[in-house]
């Protein structure tokens, strides 16, 4: 079953939050997740919003996105993230493909 990481984050240092995004995609394109979104100024359409940037990954299963999250290379990358920002981070289960 599909899983979603939904990443809704607060930047506090451009500079080190950029040295993240630099080397994400080398990374992330080792495993087998998808970029499907990432905003910078996503339109609010319902309710208050207090972040600066959505991210919307997408994983073939929750498996997938363990290896890659807990990955060494990951976590290495992460201190970068986890310095420069603040995240609230979910998982969500997708739908099974029909048929």
């Amino acid at each position: 079953m599909p899983v979603y990481a939904i990443a809704q984050l607060t930047i506090n240092d451009r500079a080190v939050y950029n040295r993240y995004v630099s080397r994400f995609m080398p990374v992330f394109s080792r495993f087998k997740g998808r970029v499907l979104a990432s905003d910078e100024s996503p339109t609010v359409v319902e309710g208050k919003w207090d972040r600066q940037k959505v991210v919307l990954l997408s994983f073939p299963d929750e498996a997938a996105f363990r290896e890659w999250a807990n990955s060494p290379e990951y976590q290495e990358i992460s201190r970068d993230r986890h310095a420069a920002s603040s995240a609230v981070i979910l998982l969500v289960k997708g739908f099974p493909a029909p048929g």
